[in-house]
Order: structure tokens, then sequence, then C-alpha cells
């Protein structure tokens, strides 16, 4: 991408929040934005098919509202108006990990936990607004126009029932940018292979991690009062999780997890006992009582993969990677959401530096830098786990004595709040892993005792009256 991109055509493979946050990013810069979306975006805020983790439990993390105010300025006012509920840890998050319950104490940091589908029609609605930006819809895109040198466009199929359209002839649509955002099911590096350019190395980790969610009605209303949700955290001698969060239309969202071997079931009733796995009753308990609304919903492609487009290689200019067709995270940890706002950003920036020429090469690099943090806490994380397999699993040297660091620091954040308040803000991907280090941090982390912990789940925040625990 040499040059400014004022005067010329982009086009965005997929419609979904990557591909729309890259389109808003580029319409600054070109006369035209078309996105192709394989699916037709529903009317009103809803499922498709094309996102298949809609149905599960999403969460847009500290970092990623930062972001998403940044690139459409007034969103996050939107979000809390359409009542996405705003959830503040670790106030009001009844939460284990490591045999230890977390303190309860002041929110250092909030989760948005509406649906997926709520927030994407948010910002569909505002980018698609722009004057410059044109939604082709119910086309796939099925390769790449160019040669190993540049790409020019791509090459389009309109989907439609039956033979004939899956025997149709690609129509080109010729652009001077073209950006994936097809998700994590991308068959970009099969595109580039075609036109005779060098397919991105992929590191991959993957624990065969597996979850299942299903919405359900708290009739007892404790999911809303003092308890805004609940959340047991999976490591390698408990690898069990679960997530109770709040959606916007008052319904609660469960998600069961359990790794290869020993997944969560998609049977109703087998989905509640599965519950019982979990290293404290107090989640198998809830669900007995709640309503359940919906099916339940599974999910098994959770595998960490990085396609390292910045890497060396015959790669061809014209050509970026955002979202998940870059980096795609184990689902588990609610990265993606913000990791692609954060992507889109680092596409604003490279384009609106006056100093230097964005070209390909520096673009992706920035591109996928922005993804750095959640990298590495998510690969990080699940190395770790038992089942784990993949090229990225073996660990360096470098990363024993950091490794030995970051056990020290989870070891206390539940319950110092000094040392919580930084890990989280680490792990909510609005403060860079540097923060575990400041003097302060350290002091704690390498001197100081592990403070106690509360000895049952605390389903009442600290300072809210009688110290009410479930037994």
């Amino acid at each position: 991408m040499a040059g400014r991109c004022g005067g010329r055509h982009a086009v965005v493979v997929g419609g979904s929040l990557a591909g729309l946050l890259a389109a808003r990013v580029l319409a600054e810069y070109a006369d035209r934005v078309t996105v192709v979306e394989r699916d037709r975006f529903p009317v009103e805020a809803g499922p498709r098919s094309g996102t298949p983790q809609s149905r599960h439990t999403h969460v847009l993390l500290d970092g990623g509202q930062r972001a998403l105010d940044e690139l459409l300025p007034g969103f996050m006012d939107e979000l809390r108006a359409a009542g996405s509920p705003r959830v503040g840890l670790p106030a009001d998050m009844v939460q284990w990990q490591s045999g230890r319950w977390f303190r309860r104490t002041e929110a250092t940091t909030h989760l948005y936990t509406g649906t997926r589908p709520q927030l994407e029609h948010l910002v569909r609605q505002r980018v698609l607004a722009h004057p410059a930006i044109h939604a082709v819809e119910a086309t796939d895109v099925v390769g790449l126009s160019g040669d190993a040198g540049r790409v020019r466009g791509v090459l389009l199929r309109e989907r439609g029932d039956g033979a004939r359209a899956a025997h149709a002839v690609p129509r080109p649509l010729a652009a001077d940018l073209v950006v994936d955002a097809s998700g994590r099911g991308t068959r970009a590096p099969q595109w580039l292979a075609a036109l005779g350019a060098d397919a991105p190395y992929e590191e991959t980790i993957d624990t065969g991690l597996a979850y299942a969610s299903r919405v359900y009605r708290d009739p007892s209303g404790r999911i809303g009062g003092q308890e805004l949700g609940y959340n047991v955290i999976p490591n390698p001698a408990q690898t069990y999780g679960a997530v109770v969060v709040p959606q916007e239309d008052g319904t609660c969202i469960v998600t069961l997890s359990g790794l290869r071997g020993d997944e969560p079931p998609t049977n109703d009733e087998e989905f509640v006992a599965y519950a019982k796995r979990l290293p404290h009753p107090f989640v198998h308990d809830w669900l007995r009582a709640a309503e359940p609304l919906s099916s339940v919903f599974g999910f098994r492609r959770t595998a960490n993969i990085r396609r390292r487009y910045d890497l060396p290689g015959r790669r061809p200019a014209g050509f970026l990677a955002t979202g998940d067709a870059l980096c795609t995270f184990n689902p588990i940890y609610g990265q993606g959401m913000s990791v692609a706002a954060q992507n889109a950003v680092a596409l604003r920036d490279v384009l609106a530096d006056p100093r230097r020429t964005p070209t390909t090469r520096r673009t992706q690099r920035a591109i996928l830098a922005s993804a750095g943090l959640a990298w590495d806490i998510s690969a990080g994380s699940d190395k770790r786990m038992p089942t784990a397999t993949g090229n990225a699993v073996a660990a360096r040297a470098v990363d024993r004595p950091v490794s030995w660091y970051l056990s020290r620091v989870q070891e206390r954040y539940a319950s110092d709040p000094v040392v919580g308040r930084a890990f989280r803000s680490v792990l909510t991907l609005s403060a860079p892993v540097t923060t575990l280090f400041a003097p302060d941090i350290a002091r704690r982390v390498l001197l100081g005792p592990v403070l106690p912990s509360p000895a049952r789940p605390p389903m009442e925040r600290e300072g809210a009256g009688a110290t009410g625990c479930a037994t």
C-alpha cells in the first residue's frame, strides 16, 4: 500500500466487527470502501450464520471500549443507552481461580456483557451510514486478482441455492487495497498462494478447549443485585470453567467449558449436570433454580492462531489482514471484539502518520503488534494447559523467569487490591505488561505476603453490609 488511499477503492472482506471498523478507518482515505459480506445483515440485532460465536458469552474489555470510542465517538454512550450491562471487577463478580476466591473490593475496571449481535448492530448502523461505505451482501469472496507483486482486487460469487450458484463464474471487483477481515476461517493464505505469493507462517496453540452456552432467566434476581456475574477460571490443575453474566434484555448467559475428551454437552439436562465438575457447587445450584430460555449451543474451534504476515516472504502490496483473520485467540479469554477495535486503531494511526509512507509491510506490522498483548495472555496461558498442542507450545528460555514472576502476581491478585488493579489493567488490554514490573507492584510481588482471601464464595461486595457467603 504505497501512498495515501485518497481517490481510490478499498475492499474489506467480511462485515463483522473487525471488517466494519477497518472500513470506517479506510473511509477517511479512500473515495469508496466496499464491504463484502457472505451473509445478509439482519435488520435488527440478531445472530447470523457467519458469526457462530454470537450465541455465546461476549465481553467488551476496557481496552476495546477505549478503542471503540476513538473510532466512533460517543459509541460507549450509545451502548450504555441500549442497556448493555456494565460489570465492575472485582466488585460485581463472584470469582474463583487457582483455589482462591477473589475479594470483592472496589471496581477498578468494567466489562460490558451485552450480546455480540447488539454491539455489532450498533457498530454496523454507525459505519454503514458513512456515504463512502457500501455493503455487498450474500456474496462470497473466492479469490484475489493480481499477482505476487500486487493485489488488484477480489473475485466475487453471489450466494444462492443449487449447483448453478456454486458453479457460477466469479466476477472481478477491482480495488487498490484489499483487507481480509473474514475471521478465523479465512482462506487468504490459499488465495495468496494461487497468485504465486507466500502464505504466512502460522503459529498455533490448541488446548482442545470446548464450551457450550445457554440463555437463562434468573427468577431469584440474584444476578443483578449484589451479584452481577460468576466466573470460575480454569488452570492446569482444575480444567473446568464457567461464566454467568447478564445481557441487555434482562436474561443471563451461561457458558461452561472443559478440555478435549471431556467437553461440555449440548444436551439440555446434561448441561446442568456438567456444572457439578466445577470446584464449588454455587454455579450448579444457580443453574438448577434458573429458567432455561434457549437450546444449548456448543463451540469447539478454540485454537490460538497467529498468521505472521510480518515475517519475510514474497507477499503482494495492497493486501492486509485484520481481526481473527490475522490473529485469533481462544475465545474463553473474551478478547476478540476488543482486539478487533484495537487493530482498527492501529490501522488508523499508521495511515494518519505524516512522517512515514504507510507501506503494506509497515501497516501489517502495526496491526499485528496491536494484538500482541492479547496473544501473550491467551497463548501464554494456554501453553501451560495439559492438553496443549501446536508449534508454538514449547517454552523459550526467556519465558521461565517471566512465568515465575507472573505466578507470584497471580497468587496475589485475588486478595491484594494494588496488585489486582495492575493485573486487571493488563488482562483488560488497557495497560502494557510492563505495568506489572513497576517498583510498587514488584515490591509487593517479590517481598510482600499473600494476603488472605475469602474462604467461601463472597456473595456480597466488601463494605456492602453482611458478608454473606454461599456454603
